[in-house]
C-alpha cells in the first residue's frame, strides 16, 4: 500500500504540475502564437530552442540551471538581491525547471494549431472590426481548442514523470522538493521493492489514463482550418 510519505511525494508532485502547466499554458500561448504567424529569421532559432529540452540530457539542463540559479549565477545573485533567497533546492526553483523542461510539449500543440487556423478566419474578424485581442479570444483559441487540451495534458503529464532535472535542481527534500519519481527511486534503492511497486503502478496507471483521455478527447474535436 502507499505509505504516508509516499502520498505527500503524490500531493507535492500534484501542486508542482499543476503550476507548472499553468505557468507553461500563460507563457507558451503567447510565443506559439508568434512562432506561428511570424516570418522572423530568428523563428528558426527560437524554435530550436523552445525543442532543446526535448533532445538534450535532463541532467544537463539541470546542471546549467543549478549553477544560474546558484549563489554565483547571475540569476542567483538577482534573487538573493531582491532579498528571495537562491532557487535551488527550493519549491519555486523546482517548478522553474520543471517548465523550462516541459515547456515544448505545451508549446507545439499550440503553435500547429495556430499554424492550421490560416488567415481567413483572422480576416473575417477584421472585417467585422473586431480587434486582434478580442480575435484572438473569440476566434483563435475556440479553433485551437484541441492544441491547448493536448499541451495542457502532455505538459502536466511530462512534468509528473521528470527525474533528471528535479533532481538537479530540487533535490531529495521530504515534503518540499521530493517528488514521485524520486520517491520510486528512493524505495528501490533502499530494496523496497514492494513500495515501489505500488507507487510505480500507480504512476503507470495515471500516464495511462492522461493518454486515454487525451486521444478520446481530440477523437470528438473538429480540425481547425481555414475557412473556404
Amino acid at each position: 500500500m502507499l505509505t504516508d510519505s509516499d502520498i505527500a511525494t503524490l500531493w507535492l508532485t500534484f501542486k508542482v504540475a499543476s503550476l507548472a502547466t499553468l505557468i507553461m499554458l500563460i507563457v507558451g500561448t503567447p510565443l506559439a502564437w508568434w512562432l506561428a504567424r511570424t516570418t522572423s529569421r530568428w523563428k528558426s532559432i527560437l524554435n530550436a530552442v523552445v525543442a532543446l529540452p526535448l533532445v538534450l540530457p535532463p541532467t544537463v539542463l539541470g546542471f546549467y540551471l543549478l549553477v544560474l540559479m546558484g549563489p554565483n549565477g547571475p540569476i542567483g545573485k538577482l534573487t538573493s538581491g531582491l532579498g528571495w533567497g537562491t532557487l535551488p533546492f527550493t519549491f519555486s526553483g523546482l517548478v522553474i525547471a520543471s517548465v523550462l523542461y516541459s515547456m515544448p510539449f505545451v508549446v507545439q500543440p499550440l503553435q500547429t494549431s495556430f499554424a492550421a487556423i490560416g488567415r481567413q478566419p483572422l480576416e473575417a474578424a477584421a472585417t467585422l472590426r473586431a480587434s486582434p485581442l478580442d480575435t484572438f479570444f473569440s476566434v483563435v483559441i475556440p479553433l485551437a481548442k484541441p492544441g491547448f487540451m493536448t499541451g495542457a495534458i502532455l505538459g502536466f503529464a511530462h512534468t509528473v514523470g521528470e527525474f533528471g532535472v528535479v533532481l538537479m535542481v530540487g533535490g531529495n527534500i521530504p515534503d518540499r522538493t521530493r517528488v514521485v519519481s524520486i520517491q520510486i527511486y528512493n524505495h528501490v534503492e533502499a530494496l523496497e521493492y514492494n513500495e515501489a511497486h505500488w507507487l510505480a503502478a500507480a504512476l503507470l496507471l495515471f500516464s495511462f489514463s492522461v493518454l486515454l483521455v487525451l486521444y478520446s478527447a481530440l477523437k470528438t474535436q473538429p480540425v481547425a482550418h481555414p475557412l473556404k
